[in-house]
Formats: C-alpha cells, sequence, structure tokens
C-alpha cells in the first residue's frame, strides 16, 4: 500500500505542475508520515547525510568548469580545428560540428552547455554555405548529447554516486561509445551529404590545420589533463574536477582573454544557480531511494525478476523501455537517481556488469535529451535558433534513428562498454 501511495503522489505532484525536486520530498514525506515508523527527525538527517558524498563534489566543479570554457571562447577555437581537419569532405561543416560537439563534450560533461556552446556559432554558419536550418539544427541537436555521453558526464557521476560504482571505471566506459557514436553521426552526414550534394569546405593546408591546433591547444589539453590524471592514478574523479574548474578559469581569462575578470563573479553566480537546482533534485532523489529500500521495493522488484527467471536481455529490454519512457518527461539526472535504487540490485542479481548498466542508462538519456515533450536539447535548440519547438523536433527525427541503433548495440556488446575500464584497471569484482 505504501509503494502505491508513493508513486501515486509522485505522479500527481508532477501532474500538476509541482518541480520534480518538491514532488520527490514531498511523496516521501507523506509516505513516511502515513506508512512509515521513520520520524521527520530521521528524514532530515538524511536528506543532508545525502549531500555528504565526497563523489558528489564533481558535479559543481565540472558545471563551473564548463561555463568558463563557454563563457571563454573555447567552444570557437574547437570549432575551427574540427573544420580545418574534416571540413573538406562532403557535409563537412556538419561534420565538423559533431567533432567540434565531440571536442567539447570531452571538457564540459552537460549536453544543453554543449549544443549552446557549439550550436550558437555553426548552425548560423551552415545555414550561410547552403545548409537548410532544419538539417543544421537536427545534426547539432543530437550531437550535443555527446556532452553526457564522453567524459566528464555530469549524468555518470550521479550514476556513480546512486549505485557506488566507480565514477573513474564509468567516465573511461564512456570513451570508446562517445567516439563511436560520433563516428556513427558523422557516416549518417556524409552519406546524407553525397545524395544531398552538400557543400564542402576548402581543404585546409598542413600549415593551417596546425595553426588551428595551436589555437585550440590549450582548451584540448583539458582533455589530456582530466583523463590522464584520472587514468595515471594522479587524482580521483572529483579531484579532476577541481582541477578542470582552476584550469578552465586560468584558459579562459589568463591564456586566452576571452573572459574579462570583472565577468567572472556572473560566471560563479550562474554556476552555484545550477548547482543548487540540481544538488536540491539529489538530495530528493536520495530521500525518495532511502523510502524505497526501508520499503523493500528494490528487493522485491529483483526477487521478482528472479522468480521470472529473466535472461539479462530481456531485462535489458525491459530497462531500455522504461527509460525510454521516463526520458520523455524528466530530466536526466532525476531518472537516474529514482530508477536506479530499483533496478540497479535486479541488473546485479543478473549478472548484468555495473558499468555496462551505467552506459546503458546514459545512451537512454541522451535520446531522452531530444525526445519530446521535455527534451531539453530542443529547447535549447529552439532558444538559440528561433525555429518553433515543433519544427525542431522534426529536424532531429532523421538523427535520432541513429541514436536508437547505437541503443541497441550498446546494450547488446556489452565489450564496447566494458573494455577501456577492464583494461586499464582490471575487471570489477561483481
Amino acid at each position: 500500500m505504501n509503494t502505491v501511495f508513493l508513486f501515486v503522489t509522485l505522479f500527481v505532484f508532477l501532474g500538476i505542475g509541482v518541480p520534480i525536486a518538491i514532488s520527490l520530498g514531498l511523496a516521501s514525506i507523506l509516505t513516511v508520515l502515513l506508512f512509515q515508523p521513520d520520524s521527520i527527525a530521521s528524514l532530515t538527517l538524511k536528506f543532508f547525510q545525502t549531500m555528504e558524498q565526497f563523489t558528489l563534489l564533481a558535479i559543481p566543479f565540472f558545471i563551473l568548469a564548463g561555463n568558463f570554457l563557454t563563457t571563454g571562447g573555447v567552444a570557437k577555437r574547437m570549432i575551427n580545428f574540427a573544420i580545418s581537419t574534416v571540413g573538406h569532405l562532403p557535409g563537412g561543416l556538419a561534420i565538423a560540428s559533431v567533432m567540434a560537439c565531440m571536442l567539447f563534450a570531452a571538457v564540459s560533461g552537460s549536453s544543453p552547455a554543449t549544443v549552446v556552446a557549439i550550436g550558437s556559432i555553426v548552425i548560423a554558419g551552415m545555414v550561410r554555405v547552403g545548409y537548410t536550418q532544419a538539417f543544421a539544427t537536427g545534426v547539432i541537436v543530437n550531437a550535443g548529447t555527446l556532452g553526457i555521453l564522453i567524459p566528464p558526464s555530469i549524468v555518470l557521476v550521479v550514476f556513480g554516486a546512486a549505485t557506488e560504482t566507480s565514477v573513474g571505471r564509468l567516465f573511461m566506459a564512456g570513451v570508446i561509445p562517445g567516439i563511436l557514436l560520433g563516428l556513427a553521426l558523422m557516416t549518417a552526414i556524409y552519406i546524407a551529404a553525397r545524395f544531398m550534394k552538400l557543400p564542402r569546405q576548402p581543404k585546409a593546408s598542413l600549415r593551417e590545420r596546425l595553426l588551428a591546433f595551436k589555437d585550440a591547444m590549450w582548451g584540448l589539453l583539458l582533455i589530456v589533463i582530466v583523463m590522464g590524471g584520472i587514468y595515471g592514478g594522479i587524482f580521483t574523479p572529483t579531484e579532476a574536477a577541481a582541477v578542470a574548474a582552476v584550469y578552465a578559469f586560468v584558459t579562459a581569462v589568463f591564456i586566452y582573454g576571452d573572459l574579462k575578470l570583472s565577468d567572472v563573479p556572473r560566471v560563479l553566480v550562474d554556476s552555484g544557480r545550477v548547482t543548487v537546482m540540481l544538488m536540491f533534485i539529489i538530495a530528493n532523489a536520495f530521500l525518495f531511494a532511502h523510502v524505497l529500500t526501508t520499503a523493500q521495493i528494490p528487493q522485491d522488484i529483483a526477487r521478482l525478476i528472479s522468480d521470472a527467471d529473466l535472461a539479462p536481455w530481456q531485462f535489458l529490454l525491459i530497462v531500455n523501455i522504461i527509460l525510454l519512457i521516463a526520458g520523455n518527461f524528466m530530466e536526466p539526472s532525476a531518472i537516474v537517481l529514482i530508477t536506479a535504487p530499483i533496478l540497479f540490485p535486479a541488473a546485479m542479481h543478473l549478472g548484468v556488469d555495473p558499468v555496462h548498466l551505467g552506459i546503458v542508462y546514459v545512451v537512454n538519456m541522451e535520446i531522452g535529451m531530444v525526445t519530446p515533450p521535455v527534451g531539453l536539447n530542443l529547447f535549447v535548440a529552439s532558444g538559440i535558433t528561433g525555429m518553433p519547438l515543433l519544427t525542431v523536433v522534426r529536424a532531429a527525427l532523421p538523427w535520432l534513428l541513429v541514436l536508437l541503433s547505437f541503443l541497441i548495440l550498446i546494450t547488446y556488446v556489452p565489450i564496447i562498454s566494458t573494455f577501456l575500464p577492464d583494461m586499464l584497471f582490471g575487471k570489477a569484482l561483481k
């Protein structure tokens, strides 16, 4: 009865427009007051204890690093480098846009930030040289989702905190899938460009490529610092986030000089606003998970799956369906925090690798970023282009097929996700 009340209350609150964080908190408190022996004091303690997780400290630092780089002109330099590398191919500017999204994703950890930083520059540029606005916008909306797959990814940090999975392993697990998805989008663009006879850029000389690389080098170096530092054991993912924030500040203000010192307080305030919003969602979601665990719901579901004798592939199919539906209505971090405590124990019971499950989660969240009614990338793209939301949705649909095909591949070929972390860190104990 308490389980039914918990979920019905949550969906009623969401249905009447109550923000997700408050809906989670209120549903949890009402369930405890009416059906469970816990006191409000114990819930208050649990609420604040969730914020003590060292792993979660990476979130504000990665948000701050992303904001410094978005404001500081790093994206423009990465775009120029990408154009000099692949711009001469058919559909070269669109392919370069995907490459730029991959590079910026590797320093920002955020999908909307990637769409804003890259899309605000390249969409208008593509239209000027002969692409339709719909084609350009559809490419960026989908390529921008790489921001939560290619490490450092805020969603992977949240998954690691919610399931006690190594964030370092999750980051390494995102590298190969992120590259493969980027290449898949580039291939689709190349094929479309050959049929549609899309323009290509003049081929850059070796000197122009080297100059573009030199100009973008300080931004690209952050990728090496973060991933190399984690792999080399120099610092943890959380410490890597702090290093990234300091490095991004120095790069934007003192090396490139695109950001004035007088602009820094505004960046700090913007980052703080996003951090508070996300951490408030996380705290309430952990409270929700605590109520679920107290009611033995994850254990009951794991037992139900065991009794149903599901094969791992059948379970993963169910996971994908649940996450694809949830992605239409909720923000990625909230989905992870609500569903992971329920699905993770069942996955472990069936022998699913936790790192593989994390990547499956994130690819589903990528698709959720470009599906209505709550696909955040759609709203961001609509905002920067002025296109009606429904037009953006139609523009994104053809490229969404690439993401859906990739989801099937990543779900049923786990070695794509597990190869790199197993090679670097050794096989994890299950």
